[in-house]
């Protein structure tokens, strides 16, 4: 299983800080990334602070990662890149 560029393991999950740069863009990802994480009936964990939104993967049933958060992950990261640009896609 290959955790995706910029997310990191820790230890039973996979965690990426995204580098908002202000609370409003921070709430927009979080909105997105709630849009996205219901769609797919799998919810991280995420923490809103400024300027940044830590997410944090697991499938909680397993208590492991699986595909379902590397899914999830890829379409966070797809996000990120459309809504964010400016970023140049780092988090």
């Amino acid at each position: 299983m290959d955790i995706p560029t910029g997310w990191a393991e820790t230890g039973k999950t996979i965690q990426r800080t995204f580098r908002t740069g202000s609370f409003h863009d921070g709430v927009t990802l979080v909105v997105a990334i709630g849009q996205l994480a219901d769609a797919a009936d799998h919810h991280p964990d995420i923490l809103l602070t400024y300027p940044t939104v830590v997410v944090t993967l697991m499938t909680h049933d397993e208590g492991r990662v699986t595909e379902r958060d590397l899914r999830l992950a890829a379409q966070i990261d797809r996000v990120w890149q459309e809504r964010f640009p400016a970023s140049g896609g780092q988090g």
